[in-house]
């Protein structure tokens, strides 16, 4: 079981605008031409913050032209979030808030070998990076830039490094690159 934080960026290291849109993402690469069809079959639950999950919730029709459904995701997925969410119909949801490393934990319990996808925001996987428990990034970076926006990763990374797994090419405007994780190791 690994723990990924699966995202696309831009160029100059943002996920979304400052107020949540991904626009800039669409007109750049197709998921079929990337890692992930074979990345969700491995996939045993979900991560998310709740600006991720609003996301989705404000963009149920989009969501549902391009997968069939409101809520594309069949793996039980875990929302983190300080507010009241409204729960989407034949989703499995679970809205938790505070430490990660419980939410973890339970995770772990129910998914066997599966992985964990940190679906997003960068906040999100930096708090799995901090709590030692991130694995894996997979980062496509698209060919725009924004200025500003929500960061992919807000975290320095100096030691343990990222290791570069494989690059992938994905078209003319995106490529992607899989880093591990060097999980710290206790003393």
């Amino acid at each position: 079981m690994k723990v990924q934080y699966f995202a696309a960026s831009t160029l100059d290291g943002f996920i979304a605008t400052e107020d949540d849109s991904l626009e800039w993402l669409f007109a750049l690469g197709e998921l079929d031409n990337s890692s992930y069809p074979t990345f969700i079959a491995n996939v045993g639950a979900l991560v998310m913050g709740s600006a991720t999950y609003e996301w989705i919730l404000n963009n149920a029709e989009q969501v549902a032209a391009e997968t069939g459904s409101p809520w594309p995701y069949t793996q039980p997925t875990w929302v983190f979030s300080s507010r009241e969410l409204p729960l989407i119909e034949g989703a499995n949801i679970h809205f938790v808030q505070g430490d990660i490393t419980p939410v973890y934990a339970e995770i772990q319990s129910i998914i066997e070998d599966k992985n964990i996808w940190i679906v997003g925001g960068g906040e999100l996987a930096g708090q799995f990076y901090d709590a030692n428990l991130l694995d894996e990034l997979i980062i496509q970076i698209g060919s725009v830039t924004l200025g500003k926006g929500k960061a992919l990763f807000p975290r320095s990374v100096f030691a343990p490094t990222l290791k570069l797994i494989s690059v992938h090419h994905m078209g003319e405007g995106m490529v992607e690159l899989h880093y591990s994780v060097d999980r710290k190791t206790e003393i």
